[in-house]
């Protein structure tokens, strides 16, 4: 009789009987690296993250990894020292590349906290992750030219909008991180009333004051600059684009030893009239460019507490630059 083991054996591997038994042999997931590295992802680049992007390859460290985010950090030179990587579901941050990709499919799950990055040459490299940038996208919104009365109008919109999600009230700003603390309100009122040496003394009080990667009193402060200048610039009142001018200056100055390094790039960003996309909608809805409702509840979506924070600075940031003009 023939041996029955060779025919035994071609039998399973026509049936794929061997390659099954093969695959129940546990193997070890590839270390992630250069060799495993997929596709380049597309991005679209904040114009504020140019000098970030353009020059030649330098190193970068990655300082915090979300499901729909990741926060690289250069090591040295000027601001913009923090870029965001953030999947098009998430919030659009002023110094963000936008990938092409939902936080469903997991970009960022091979990317540790910690670990060393690239950024130049037009691309952002990480562990196991690759981003092109293809297009760029403007973090400034045109807000073109506004006239007092419609800036009044735009102000008393935003104001109804936050009194109905709860905001604001007759007392004044509901909610948010600071709460109760006087100087956010200290700061409001000095900004209204043109009191530089007074509003930069609140200002500095604030920076880095609260929990997390941007703490409240930056979002306060962010929300604030940037609908100073952008709305006191549209609206041509050179008292509010100056306050921003001091006010930027003050909280710029030492804001890396004095809060995290997101919320000092952001603090940067914010002084030069770079908006986060959430932002940058409630102030064209102030301008009476689209409709203020869904834009003020995007924006206070935005986090625990910065999304309100945020609103609260760019109302007194509004009201500051309306002031007597009507």
């Amino acid at each position: 009789m023939p041996e029955a083991g060779p025919p035994a054996r071609r039998a399973a591997a026509d049936t794929g009987l061997g390659r099954i038994r093969d695959r129940s042999r546990p193997r070890p997931d590839p270390a992630p690296g250069p060799s495993h590295r997929t596709a380049p992802a597309a991005g679209a680049a904040s114009l504020a993250l140019r000098p970030l992007l353009d020059p030649p390859r330098r190193p970068a460290r990655v300082i915090a990894v979300f499901p729909a985010a990741l926060y690289l950090e250069m090591r040295g030179g000027p601001e913009p020292r923090v870029l965001a990587v953030v999947t098009s579901d998430a919030g659009r941050l002023p110094n963000a590349v936008v990938v092409v990709a939902s936080r469903r499919e997991h970009l960022f799950r091979s990317v540790r906290e910690g670990a060393d990055a690239f950024v130049g040459d037009g691309r952002i490299e990480a562990e196991g992750l690759t981003v092109r940038v293809r297009r760029w996208w403007d973090p400034s919104p045109a807000l073109g030219g506004l006239r007092p009365d419609a800036l009044a109008l735009g102000v008393r919109a935003l104001e109804a909008e936050l009194t109905a999600a709860g905001a604001l009230t007759a007392a004044g700003p509901s909610g948010g991180g600071l709460a109760g603390h006087p100087d956010p309100d200290a700061l409001a009122a000095a900004c209204a009333a043109g009191d530089l040496a007074g509003a930069v003394e609140a200002a500095e009080r604030i920076v880095g004051l609260g929990p997390g990667l941007t703490p409240t009193g930056d979002d306060i402060l962010c929300g604030l600059l940037v609908a100073l200048r952008l709305v006191g610039g549209a609206v041509r009142h050179g008292g509010a684009v100056r306050l921003a001018d001091w006010l930027g200056a003050a909280v710029t100055a030492d804001a890396g030893t004095r809060t995290t390094a997101l919320a000092a790039t952001l603090l940067h960003c914010a002084a030069a009239g770079h908006a986060g996309a959430e932002v940058a909608a409630v102030l064209r809805g102030v301008a009476g460019h689209e409709p203020p409702q869904a834009a003020v509840r995007r924006l206070l979506a935005v986090g625990h507490t910065s999304g309100t924070d945020l609103a609260h600075g760019v109302l007194a940031g509004c009201r500051a630059a309306l002031g007597g003009r009507v």
